[in-house]
């Protein structure tokens, strides 16, 4: 297992790269939205193009970023219930969720997603709206983020055990959950007032 644990520094490292660079795009669809409404406005015309430009870039923050999420251990799970487990149980939890949920579903979207995506690709798929983007560069993201996201369910399993097993320590040990921030920040507003 300790051998394992310079491929998960890797990996994270990886995905820690695209998060934050990736995460710009959505600076970049924000920009794309506000100037295509003031170009539908002022100058009452648009374009499919522009508003398919939207959509797709936040589905790559949405698909390339997931990964990084998962790393920095802010995927959706029920902290309100998952907080009141022992650790040894949530380690526990996550290994069978990792290994038999999570990565089990990035084999079957992987794989579906590639003849997705080359069938596409091989159409030169466009978009059914006049102006529009083509289709496959979209549709390429699938197999591409769930590839990330298997290496990173990989790291994540690694880590874990080798956590389980006193190899290292918890990267996420001190971290609060979205739910006691949540909470604080209320705390602290209503004390402001």
């Amino acid at each position: 297992m300790k051998a394992l644990l310079p491929l998960t520094r890797t990996i994270d490292a990886i995905n820690t790269w695209l998060g934050k660079y990736l995460a710009w795009l959505i600076l970049g669809a924000v920009i794309v939205s506000a100037v295509n409404a003031t170009v539908r406005k002022v100058f009452d015309t648009s374009s499919n193009a522009w508003l398919e430009l939207q959509w797709v870039l936040f589905s790559i923050v949405f698909l390339l970023c997931s990964p990084w999420t998962l790393l920095a251990n802010e995927h959706i799970r029920i902290d309100i219930v998952n907080q009141m487990l022992p650790k040894r149980v949530r380690d526990w939890i996550d290994v069978v969720g990792h290994a038999f949920f999570l990565l089990p579903l990035t084999i079957v979207l992987i794989v579906t997603s590639v003849p997705f995506f080359l069938v596409s690709y091989g159409q030169d798929e466009q978009s059914l709206n006049a102006g529009g983007l083509p289709q496959w560069p979209s549709k390429g993201l699938i197999m591409v983020a769930f590839g990330l996201m298997f290496i990173q369910g990989i790291s994540e399993l690694i880590k874990r055990i080798a956590i389980m097993r006193g190899l290292m320590d918890d990267p996420h040990a001190a971290q609060k959950s979205s739910l006691e921030l949540e909470a604080e920040e209320i705390i602290e507003a209503m004390a402001k007032h």
